[in-house]
């Protein structure tokens, strides 16, 4: 159907794509986990797989795009102690655990829409598929490639990397792996310190726990995407996307479980995106430098010289290779802001312009520059998803978009196939497939004050404990368009455009 050609992650290679099913694509991309808010992290990963999800479809193909959301919160082979970071976020702020997974998934919604990302096809939960958890679980222990310890599930990675080549995506090595993975605490009861978690025997005060054969407790965080996974897409699936550092352990573990389960392996195409780093540093808390969401459109962090508009941050993200390394700095949101004001400008402008109707262009040499510009923007797509190349072609073209509304180029000067191929594919590629908008102007000072009157008049509600009132104008101003989020310093407020 296409001459799209992408990076293999699982074989390091550039491969031609050819979909499973003719006309048809599966893409999984693991979603956030909401035990918190999404930052800018976050904001690579899914605006680079609304890029895939947006050309494949502009290609022809129907995909069934389905992104996760980790509610559970388990993590224990990462190099840290095992915990649940949704069960400790809830203590921490006094929520009911799903009520804060209610929180922070509106949150990372308001973000990917305010990104203009386009919704996934389904959007399963982690919660939502305990069952199919625990019975992938049951036929991995019955092919004999996981055991049992006190209530809790390990997968036997020492015995599937005798058949199979475990660390092939990730390029580890499980001997060195033997060597240097640290213990963790209550692990002894492990055969081996490399093998993971496939369900977790829930100590007493953990507080989201189910039923299984093993006993009360959870599902361990790799076992989730398998079982999603193959529920909506099948046990083999074209495309499976994801940030480099879910690299190791998180893919490569779901490569072992559900090749034992299905007896094959599960992906065709494996992707990852590169990260993004601020001022040369990798993101951390040790840091000071996670940039949530919120903060980034607010301006309200001590690293930012200002707010940023969702529409600079995407421009800004996309200006760059997804495999290559982002650095984010004020003066590069600031150039990208520019940027792509001075695109968006160009674009609405030419939107407007007509050409005279002609049929032989005055300029043969510069119809043929444009025309070949704008072929070269669906060889770059095709290049592993090339929006930085598309980008750079765009701009090419600004300068003769500006010059025939200045009368520094005829109009005439294009063939009206040229003019007509010019409009097209900058509307095709800015706006349809790079998923560009024009940046909305904020709030007026009027819109403002009387936003503040009712957040006032809910927090007295609050005071009065009439929380009836206050649920009402919550949820009246989110049927608006409006977040609110109680914060410990009061509350504030996030605009859906």
């Amino acid at each position: 159907m296409s001459d799209l050609h992408l990076h293999n992650s699982y074989t390091r290679q550039k491969e031609k794509f050819e979909a499973l099913v003719p006309g048809h694509v599966g893409l999984y991309v693991c979603g956030p986990t909401v035990s918190g808010e999404s930052h800018l992290g976050h904001a690579r990963p899914y605006i680079t797989f609304d890029i895939v999800y947006r050309y494949l479809r502009h290609l022809g193909y129907r995909v069934r795009y389905v992104r996760n959301i980790t509610d559970a919160g388990h993590f224990e082979e990462e190099g840290r102690e095992a915990e649940d970071k949704v069960s400790k976020k809830a203590q921490l702020e006094r929520m009911e655990p799903m009520e804060l997974v209610h929180k922070y998934t509106n949150l990372y919604h308001w973000g990917m829409h305010r990104f203009n990302c386009e919704e996934p096809s389904i959007e399963p939960t982690a919660t939502g598929h305990i069952i199919e958890q625990i019975n992938m679980i049951q036929d991995i222990i019955a092919k004999g490639y996981a055991y049992e310890v006190n209530g809790s599930v390990y997968f036997d990675v020492k015995k599937y990397a005798e058949t199979y080549p475990y660390g092939k995506l990730s390029g580890r090595v499980l001997d060195d792996l033997l060597e240097t993975t640290r213990d963790l605490e209550g692990q002894d009861e492990k055969r081996n310190k490399v093998d993971f978690a496939l369900w977790k025997n829930a100590p007493p005060e953990h507080i989201m726990r189910w039923t299984s054969p093993w006993g009360e407790g959870f599902p361990g965080w790799h076992i989730e995407c398998s079982a999603m996974s193959s529920k909506y897409l099948g046990e083999t699936f074209d495309i499976h996307g994801g940030g480099m550092d879910l690299l190791f352990p998180h893919h490569e573990s779901e490569i072992a479980q559900s090749t034992i389960a299905h007896g094959h392996a599960p992906v065709r195409y494996w992707m990852h995106n590169n990260m993004i780093t601020i001022n040369g540093k990798k993101m951390g808390k040790s840091y000071n430098n996670v940039i949530k969401l919120t903060e980034l459109f607010t301006g309200e962090h001590p690293m930012l010289e200002q707010a940023y508009h969702p529409m600079v941050v995407r421009f800004y993200i996309l200006q760059t290779h997804y495999r290559s390394t982002l650095d984010f700095s004020n003066e590069a949101l600031q150039a990208s802001e520019r940027a792509f004001r001075r695109l968006w400008e160009a674009y609405e402008v030419l939107q407007e312009l007509q050409h005279p109707g002609n049929t032989v262009p005055a300029d043969g040499e510069l119809d043929g520059q444009v025309r070949t510009w704008c072929h070269e923007c669906k060889e770059f797509m095709d290049d592993d998803f090339n929006t930085a190349k598309v980008i750079a072609n765009l701009f090419e073209m600004a300068p003769v978009i500006n010059g025939i509304k200045g009368g520094q180029v005829a109009a005439g000067a294009l063939s009206a196939d040229t003019f007509a191929l010019l409009q097209d594919t900058f509307k095709t590629y800015l706006v349809d497939i790079l998923g560009m908008q024009a940046m909305q102007e904020q709030q007026t000072d009027k819109l403002d004050k009387v936003l503040a009157l009712l957040i006032e008049m809910r927090k007295d509600a609050r005071t009065r404990k009439d929380f009836a009132t206050s649920d009402q104008i919550r949820n009246k101003l989110a049927e608006a368009g409006v977040l609110l989020k109680d914060e410990k310093d009061g509350t504030v407020s996030y605009t859906i455009e």
